[in-house]
């Protein structure tokens, strides 16, 4: 397969032999045939993605973490903008390659400047997904250019970790005008809402015709009881595990949050 690259001298795109963009990356790790066909991605046992974080900052011990969880039939691996020094950060991502796995950076920031400054580090660190940022057309115009699949939040969010308010119906029509703008999905942080979070999850990834991503705060079963009846693309897990919400070590509760999401 091919990526275009921008020829830097000529600002025209080149092709570059063998290398998986990001959408064809996480296309390939699903077995998937056309990405167009998402609501067909909806049916399937939603995808545990993992991340190395915990209140909203990767931790210091990510490399040390992920070495011991590294052969769990995990797909998806993220962490987050902060506080993981760049260049560590950047060769556990590399390590993730090499092993298969499909890399996500999840970046926590409000503003244009500072998402597309988290859009770059994604690049740089090879990363296949973009998570998190308020939406812009430059960042989301960066994120074609370079092949990396893109899903911005929605809603009025603040603090970190972050708070997310307004409305449903907001929500669900942000999402749909970023979706018409070609982001592949949504990163919903739908258990940090300050209203009816189960309402909330189960009306966007009903109405969205995208994928969806329920992020933060999945910390019981109960809210995997949930997060099974609504079914969305994805859902993440960081702090939770770090706190010992579904038991014993970091990789067996990977095993019984895979294993209960079979049931």
């Amino acid at each position: 397969m091919f990526v275009e690259q921008k020829n830097a001298k000529s600002g025209k795109a080149k092709k570059r032999k063998g290398v998986l963009t990001g959408r064809e990356s996480l296309a390939f790790s699903h077995g998937l045939k056309n990405l167009a066909c998402r609501k067909e991605e909806m049916k399937n046992t939603p995808e545990l993605i993992v991340m190395l974080t915990h209140h909203d900052r990767t931790v210091a011990n990510a490399a040390e973490v992920f070495e011991s969880c590294k052969n769990m039939p995990v797909r998806v691996w993220g962490m987050k903008e902060e506080s993981l020094p760049f260049l560590q950060m950047k060769a556990l991502y590399t390590y993730m390659k090499e092993l298969g796995k499909t890399t996500a950076l999840e970046v926590v920031a409000y503003s244009e400047k500072e998402s597309l400054a988290g859009a770059k580090m994604a690049v740089e660190c090879g990363c296949d997904i973009l998570m998190g940022t308020v939406f812009s057309d430059s960042v989301n115009d960066f994120c074609k250019d370079n092949g990396l699949i893109y899903t911005p939040f929605v809603g009025k969010i603040k603090e970190r970790p972050s708070v997310l308010e307004g409305t449903a119906d907001e929500m669900i029509e942000e999402a749909c005008r970023y979706i018409k703008k070609g982001v592949y999905g949504i990163d919903l942080l739908g258990y940090r809402y300050t209203g009816n979070a189960l309402e909330l999850n189960r009306r966007f990834v009903a109405e969205v015709n995208a994928p969806v991503c329920i992020a933060g705060d999945v910390n019981s079963f109960e809210r995997l009881d949930e997060i099974k009846s609504y079914r969305p693309w994805s859902f993440t897990i960081g702090g939770a595990f770090f706190e010992h919400k579904f038991g014993g070590s970091f990789e067996e509760q990977i095993r019984t949050v895979l294993e209960y999401m079979e049931k």
